[in-house]
């Protein structure tokens, strides 16, 4: 006779409990990360970007004493960028490589780029996101950059080897606003 107490020790019963689906929570943006309006210190000149990494804050400055603010993640400790820099390079879907320094630091995450030459096309997979804004001092390149991120967990975190982190569609609405030579800087 096949009742309830025999179907909960056969093997079906065993089967539809492992079968059971996963509920996995879809990314909520902390709503103190996402871009508002607020005003700020009139010392910045309209058009700078300001970061305060230690808010995990980026400020776009669109008037005298006002920004625009979005969320970001930072670099770990030792190794975040701070001073005053120019965004001379913008892309889109930017490729990637990480730098050799953080291939000697973590090896393990970067096998694919031990001694090789491979450079990661941009797309859904590449760590930059959708868009980089690449930070320049005295014309060179400081190898830092403000960009999109696959992690977007990240944001609101020091975490990173050293760049600005930003949500992909941040960072894409903040790339069509600030122009090639706008001042950036990181306190």
């Amino acid at each position: 006779m096949f009742n309830r107490r025999n179907f909960l020790r056969s093997p079906a019963a065993a089967a539809a409990t492992l079968s059971a689906p996963t509920v996995v929570r879809a990314f909520e943006l902390d709503p103190r990360y996402a871009p508002q309006p607020v005003t700020i210190s009139s010392q910045y000149k309209e058009g700078e970007l300001l970061v305060l990494p230690k808010a995990h804050m980026l400020y776009f400055i669109t008037a005298p004493g006002e920004a625009l603010r979005y969320g970001c993640g930072v670099g770990k400790a030792g190794l975040e960028f701070t001073g005053t820099a120019t965004i001379d390079v913008k892309k889109k879907w930017p490729t990637w490589r990480p730098t050799n320094e953080m291939i000697e630091r973590e090896p393990h995450l970067y096998t694919k780029f031990i001694d090789n030459d491979f450079v990661q096309p941009g797309g859904a997979d590449n760590p930059l996101g959708a868009r980089a804004l690449y930070l320049f001092q005295n014309g060179y390149d400081t190898y830092f950059r403000i960009h999109g991120t696959t992690q977007p967990r990240s944001i609101g975190r020091s975490v990173s080897n050293g760049c600005i982190r930003m949500i992909n569609e941040h960072v894409k609405d903040l790339y069509e606003r600030v122009p090639i030579g706008t001042v950036v800087t990181v306190l």
